[in-house]
């Protein structure tokens, strides 16, 4: 405890001696502007080539800049390309940057000073993703760029310091929302090369907000960027408030208790027996708390699931009855997700009884692709094909979950209980059972997928055979040759009618294989002090605070 506070007071410390050595005119901390949030799960890395999970896409998302970004109706919008065109086959884009864009001052800079990014910044930071060195998660995003004679084998080519071409293999619909995720932020060759595996702690971008100090498992701060070059509707230079400060209290309870007592500015989602206090039964807020907290939701583009590894060279899937696709398919049938939402979550999300790609894009269908619905008999049935009537001689299984979760992972265990299916849930701290996944460690899984772009490609890239983790999002290790056919049909499709029949043939593949078992459909629910101002809500449930007004 002594060591926590005596961090918090260097960290504050450290952000009022910058910005009074910058001659800031504020004489102590409390005149700053400083947003609090926590992150519970932590952070691991703030390079973007590593922005795999929420937590350090937000906070790439503070330091770092792309070609694009997406708005809250999650419309493509300029960032640092001011413009671009697509060839009219699909497989050129050409992008037209911002002549006046600079990145963080850093030492590796002359004379300190940040430079003026390039288009070429943008062909090394693009190629460090693909590099098997920097071995990136990200990799999976450029898998349809071209490597042909035609380019001299570089897809990503820089005409001049403000001309970018991209150069595809196929016309690819959803590759402008791809340029708008994390991974393709850009980044210094100096710096990166200079720090290299220290990179990860040492980040430099463009963005609203600049690193300042990382003490980690404890705190996180961000500085206003003095040289940001974006500007509001009324020309006023952004950002509005001063810093950042991320905690990481793993306790979720304690997190809402300090956002209670206005130790932190805005927490995300309904996770923690004392959340769920201020909560009508319908998921609105208690009368009481009207006036003490202000409360955003919004359709969620996050399908939460259990994966189930399926992967037959695997030890761990051999020696499982998770094998037998009856068996997977009887987890399906054998609880209630409808009982589930209304009891542990207030109703606050969809239950899921269609596929994996989740209500809110255009390609979703519950008459086309229908799912699993509760029906313990039909899972008894299909216990009884695999070899287990009644569950008899099945092996119990492990349900590896993280403390947030423990609810819906026991409710589950105590409905397949009831058909005869023995479940033993496992509660993994948030990083490890992140990189146990990630490494195919675990068999039985609790996952989440947010979209990184509007498009259901973004979803059934989970299950396509060349996207096995690590190096991609396949989790489960799926791998059908009917979905891949589907899966690249799609990807060269420009007819979206054509192109969502694909969708849902594939996502009616995902639910016959049963290689994962959806939940629910979730929502976006953000609780914020009735001071802050701006903060707004979007289906990806994307933080950015470039906006974001501190009331006094």
């Amino acid at each position: 405890m002594k060591h926590n506070l005596l961090v918090l007071i260097l960290s504050i410390f450290s952000i009022t001696l910058f910005l009074w050595s910058c001659g800031s005119d504020k004489s102590d901390e409390a005149a700053m502007k400083i947003f609090r949030y926590n992150e519970a799960a932590g952070i691991t890395s703030l390079d973007p080539a590593f922005s795999r999970n929420p937590e350090n896409i937000w906070a790439c998302n503070h330091l770092y800049n792309g070609l694009l970004e997406m708005d809250d109706q999650l419309n493509i919008k300029p960032s640092i390309a001011k413009r671009w065109k697509i060839s009219e086959d699909g497989k050129t884009y050409t992008f037209f940057l911002h002549n006046n864009i600079y990145f963080h001052d850093n030492e590796q800079f002359e004379n300190g000073k940040g430079r003026k990014v390039t288009a070429h910044d943008f062909v090394y930071s693009f190629n460090r993703i693909l590099d098997s060195k920097v071995a990136s998660p990200g990799t999976w995003i450029f898998n349809n760029v071209a490597f042909e004679e035609e380019f001299n084998y570089q897809p990503f080519e820089a005409i001049d310091d403000t001309t970018l071409k991209i150069h595809l293999n196929q016309a690819f619909p959803p590759f402008l929302g791809i340029l708008t995720m994390q991974y393709c932020a850009v980044v210094p060759k100096e710096v990166v090369e200079h720090y290299k595996n220290d990179y990860r702690s040492n980040p430099v971008g463009t963005g609203p907000f600049m690193f300042k100090v990382w003490d980690e498992n404890n705190k996180l701060v961000l500085l206003k960027n003095p040289n940001y070059w974006e500007k509001d509707e009324n020309s006023k230079q952004l950002p509005y408030i001063d810093a950042i400060s991320i905690s990481f209290v793993k306790d979720k309870e304690m997190e809402f208790l300090k956002f209670l007592n206005k130790e932190l500015d805005f927490v995300s989602g309904r996770d923690g027996d004392n959340k769920e206090s201020i909560f009508t039964a319908d998921g609105k807020l208690k009368k009481e708390y009207t006036n003490r907290v202000k409360m955003l939701t919004n359709p969620y583009l996050n399908t939460e699931y259990l994966g189930i590894l399926v992967d037959d060279e695997l030890d761990i899937v051999n020696k499982s009855p998770l094998k037998k696709k009856y068996v997977r398919q009887a987890i399906n049938y054998g609880f209630d997700r409808k009982q589930m939402i209304s009891y542990l979550r207030k109703n606050i999300g969809t239950p899921a009884e269609a596929g994996f790609v989740p209500k809110g894009l255009p390609s979703y269908d519950e008459e086309k692709v229908k799912g699993y619905n509760y029906n313990p008999e039909k899972a008894k049935e299909l216990l009884y094909l695999a070899g287990y009537p009644n569950g008899e001689g099945m092996p119990e299984i492990t349900l590896f979950t993280t403390a947030n979760y423990v609810d819906l992972c026991e409710f589950i265990q105590h409905q397949l209980g009831e058909i005869g299916i023995k479940v033993k849930v496992d509660i993994v701290q948030a990083t490890t059972h992140r990189e146990l996944v990630a490494r195919s460690k675990l068999n039985f899984f609790r996952k989440s997928w947010i979209a990184d772009y509007p498009d259901a490609e973004n979803y059934l890239a989970l299950f396509y055979s060349k996207n096995f983790t690590p190096h991609g999002p396949n989790y489960t290790h799926f791998k059908n040759v009917a979905f891949d056919n589907l899966y690249e049909l799609s990807q060269k499709e420009t007819n979206d009618s054509i192109r969502y029949d694909y969708y849902q043939r594939m996502d009616n593949i995902i639910i016959e294989e049963a290689p994962v078992v959806i939940l629910y459909y979730d929502e976006v629910v953000r609780l914020t002090q009735p001071n802050v101002e701006n903060l707004g809500i979007n289906p990806i449930n994307l933080l950015s605070l470039k906006k974001v007004k501190l009331l006094d």
